[in-house]
């Protein structure tokens, strides 16, 4: 029925939603119901199919159908992906009501055709100005096959090496993520492969471009510099006297374990602050995600009692095989023990297996993990 919001259950009901003959697009929300941005979102979606009657809208609870989670990389909720023909064009990662109806007006514009006679110029004019705008969307910009930390091809591969070798601070699109932009930028550009890498909006070139600016050291006068990761997270740690690294923040948790880590913290009226690892990693692809870079934080003098191996982002996710208990306690600071200094109820420890994802510090001590 036009207008509804079709629900998924299996892996069958997800691929026969892909094939159905009476529609091209079709946006899959990945959810979950203890997690309220989600329940919002899910309202999102209603209002959206009952305006683009001519797509199909459909609800997937993430956790109850693992097998399409995990085909698709979903590590968190809200995730929205768009399909066209059964094969994944568009990605949205988070509750972003007004890009989310961006990108199905787009894609659904795109799916009703061209309009008539003059109708393609408009489109190209479109297309053009959505390029600017992504290679203007930060100050170095690469186009790659894949992303900085799963690149899908070797030439992407080694441009990432090379740009994370010299310090550079760069944003990434996959263009394996959008076809249109794939296809349109060999044609503006007039670069007809990738990975493509621009500065400040100017086209630099691809890989070999970029091997002959490292060779003749130019590059590191091009590309701008970001800052070391050690020192980025020993920053991170001590914004606040006690910082927790999650999923999502203080007003919405993206993840089970997440979501129980908040309500012990708020429960033990500890005062902290929480850092998004989820928003962290595309924009500022040159450095890992936080939780990666927790290991490189043992070379840092200041912060001697930092556990050195917090594991990776594999094992930091909550639900990754293997990690029934990643938390073990390796201190508490005495301000954050019940009845501890302060006089206050600062006990952040509770039952074994309630904490939350990646890490908590206090004053640049790092507690533990879940």
């Amino acid at each position: 029925m036009a207008g509804a919001v079709a629900a998924a259950g299996s892996v069958e009901q997800f691929q026969k939603l892909l094939q159905r003959p009476d529609r091209s697009l079709v946006v899959v929300h990945f959810w979950a119901p203890w997690a309220p941005q989600c329940v919002q979102m899910n309202e999102v979606m209603a209002a959206l199919a009952r305006e683009h009657s001519q797509v199909t809208f459909v609800q997937l609870e993430a956790e109850a159908v693992p097998e399409v989670s995990e085909k698709y990389g979903i590590s968190s909720v809200p995730t929205f992906l768009f399909f066209k023909n059964s094969q994944k064009v568009d990605r949205l990662d988070g509750a972003h009501a007004p890009e989310l109806a961006q990108k199905v007006q787009r894609h659904a514009a795109g799916t009703a055709g061209t309009a008539g006679p003059g109708g393609a110029a408009p489109a190209q004019e479109q297309l053009h100005a959505r390029l600017r705008g992504l290679i203007n969307a930060a100050p170095c910009m690469l186009f790659m096959k894949g992303s900085p930390k799963e690149p899908r091809c070797g030439f992407s591969r080694q441009m990432v090496e090379i740009l994370q070798k010299h310090g550079v601070a760069f944003s990434s699109f996959d263009i394996f993520s959008d076809e249109e932009v794939r296809q349109g930028l060999k044609t503006f550009s007039n670069w007809p492969t990738y990975p493509q890498l621009y500065v400040k909006g100017e086209l630099i070139g691809g890989l070999d471009i970029v091997k002959e600016l490292e060779a003749s050291g130019e590059l590191d006068t091009i590309c701008p510099k970001g800052q070391k990761l050690e020192e980025r997270l020993k920053s991170l740690i001590n914004k606040a006297p006690v910082m927790l690294f999650m999923k999502g923040n203080k007003q919405m948790a993206k993840c089970g374990f997440s979501k129980q880590i908040l309500e012990i913290m708020n429960d033990s009226g500890v005062d902290y602050e929480t850092f998004d690892i989820l928003e962290d990693e595309e924009p500022c692809p040159a450095f890992p995600a936080v939780p990666v870079g927790f290991p490189a934080l043992s070379s840092i003098p200041s912060s001697p009692s930092l556990i050195p191996s917090i594991p990776s982002i594999p094992c930091v996710i909550p639900g990754a095989p293997g990690a029934e208990i990643l938390l073990q306690l390796a201190h508490v600071p005495p301000a954050l023990r019940q009845g501890g200094a302060g006089g206050g109820p600062g006990h952040c420890q509770g039952a074994e297996g309630n904490w939350g994802a990646a890490a908590c510090a206090q004053g640049g001590e790092l507690m533990g993990r879940r």
